[in-house]
């Protein structure tokens, strides 16, 4: 397995947490993995992206140009990254902010409203792992038994609290 993946979107909408999470999975999981974070000087607000590849082999460059999933978080990122997926590749789209549809008929495209769930359900700031939960379960890239134990890597002690949150919106955009 070798899988390339792009996360973009706004600073702010825990594109970084959600690649970081991908990684320890990844980690977990015996896999080689790389984790390159992406962000404007303004952090939240300006543009941020995250690549990521989970291998059974080494990995030469973490730089992934042609990604085999793309999560887009905002039209912008979109806009900017939709061509750049590899024939075959899946696209993950946050549809409570982005209206337009993937035209390309050679990509597997999912629509969430990662962001209107997040706030129907309480769940503010989550919309990346809701979005994040549909495409572990979409593209296969870990087991969904791990996710208990990446949480537990990535979340940090002193936001413990929101280990059982993250857990419900990976849950509710896995159900989805």
């Amino acid at each position: 397995m070798n899988k390339q993946v792009l996360i973009a979107g706004f600073g702010g909408q825990g594109i970084l947490f959600s690649g970081k999470f991908l990684a320890y999975e990844g980690l977990i999981d015996g896999k080689e993995v790389s984790w390159l974070p992406s962000y404007g000087p303004e952090m939240r607000g300006g543009t941020a992206n995250c690549s990521i590849i989970v291998s059974d082999t080494k990995i030469g460059s973490p730089i992934v140009d042609k990604p085999d999933v793309l999560i887009a978080m905002n039209a912008p990122s979109f806009d900017k990254y939709i061509n750049a997926v590899v024939s075959g590749g899946q696209v993950f789209v946050d549809s409570s902010l982005i209206e337009q549809k993937v035209e390309r008929t050679d990509v597997e495209a999912y629509y969430i409203p990662a962001t209107k769930i997040a706030s129907d359900e309480n769940l503010p700031g989550l919309a990346n792992m809701i979005i994040l939960g549909m495409m572990i379960k979409k593209s296969g890239i870990m087991p969904y038994e791990n996710i208990e134990k990446a949480l537990n890597k990535v979340v940090s002690a002193k936001k413990a609290n929101l280990l059982e949150l993250n857990k419900k919106a990976l849950q509710i955009g896995y159900d989805y």
